[in-house]
């Protein structure tokens, strides 16, 4: 069995492994990382070596700590990465270049039908019709998405809502709320199957699916890290959130993961704030007082223009795991129109938590 994990901001571990009798067997560890003294690779492997199979991640990252010699020194490594890609080999993940990626990158649509392309590509993804997927939003009108779980009343003020004619439409996956203007959000999805991330907690997978926008926004400058469980931060401030859902395949086989992310190039502070109800309660962990504090754009942080930006990003995905430009289907959009109007434009379905 063959196991591969980049740990966030490092390095790529890299685990063979066979299963005897329950057991793992003839554990080889190896990655580009940094490891002193030469001996502990040899101190990973033994420890890895005849524990249970059905060991969690945590328990085998006990056991290559407890092993390690004095003195050991990681660059690039974790304990708990080398254990993260011993569960992944186990669970017959698949790697990123395994698969053949497509880019949907069309233009500017409503806020109701890009939910509804959210559910649609990642429902064609899990039942096998499409690639893996990574798709860019262009924003055709101004809006506040709130999680699938947050109360309609709590988070947004109708009033402020109404002056500045912003509608409010209800996503998929759970969160918290985002405000967006066209030419001032940066919004991509990536639906893809669930074997990419097997073996992965569910934080793991938002580290894990993060990481090559991390690796763009550095060549960008902008030094970016993933700060659980849902943000992109920089010493600046937020200026990612990210959002996930699980779907099943069909007759209850192997599914798909929706993670998608909303990052700040520019932000109308006032205004955001005269929309929604950001509370003292939520911002009394992001060590700030102030809302307009939290987020910190990227145009600030790039110097460069939006549409720079995606195409740097793009091109970064591009080339780790390669990109083939596409588009959504007829049959794809048709169902996505008809969710558009029926779910996702309902009241129903935007007041589910009222």
């Amino acid at each position: 069995m063959h196991g591969e994990y980049k740990v966030p901001g490092g390095k790529l571990v890299v685990v063979d492994l066979d299963v005897e009798e329950g057991r793992l067997r003839g554990v080889r560890v190896a990655g580009d990382f940094f490891l002193e003294p030469d001996e502990a690779i040899l101190a990973i492997d033994a420890a890895l070596d005849g524990a249970p199979a059905d060991t969690d991640a945590a328990g085998l990252a006990a056991r290559v700590e407890a092993a390690l010699p004095a003195g050991t020194v990681m660059y690039g490594l974790t304990a708990e990465g080398v254990a993260i890609a011993v569960r992944r080999a186990l669970a017959h993940a698949t790697d990123w270049t395994d698969y053949d990626w497509q880019l949907v990158h069309e233009g500017p649509q409503q806020p109701a039908l890009h939910m509804a392309l959210d559910q649609v590509v990642t429902e064609e993804v899990a039942a096998g019709r499409r690639p893996p997927t990574l798709r860019v939003w262009e924003w055709g009108a101004p809006s506040v998405i709130i999680g699938s779980f947050q109360s309609l009343r709590n988070e947004v003020d109708p009033e402020g809502a109404a002056r500045h004619g912003i509608d409010v439409v209800r996503r998929i996956s759970g969160g918290g709320a985002m405000f967006v203007e066209p030419g001032n959000t940066i919004t991509y999805s990536l639906s893809v199957p669930d074997a990419l991330v097997q073996g992965l907690s569910f934080q793991d997978s938002y580290a894990y699916l993060d990481d090559w926008v991390l690796g763009a926004l550095g060549d960008m400058g902008v030094k970016a890290w993933y700060q659980p469980l849902n943000d992109i931060a920089t010493d600046a401030g937020k200026i990612a959130g990210a959002a996930q859902k699980r779907m099943v395949g069909p007759d209850g086989g192997p599914g798909a993961v929706l993670h998608h992310v909303t990052m700040a190039y520019d932000i109308d502070a006032d205004k955001m704030l005269d929309v929604l109800r950001i509370g003292r309660e939520k911002l009394s962990d992001k060590g700030t007082k102030s809302a307009k504090k939290r987020v910190d754009p990227l145009r600030r942080q790039t110097g460069l223009p939006r549409e720079a930006v995606i195409e740097r990003m793009v091109d970064s995905f591009r080339g780790r795991y390669g990109l083939t430009a596409g588009k959504v289907s007829d049959g794809e959009l048709a169902r996505a129109q008809e969710l558009a109007r029926t779910k996702f434009s309902s009241p129903e379905w935007t007041a589910r938590v009222p």
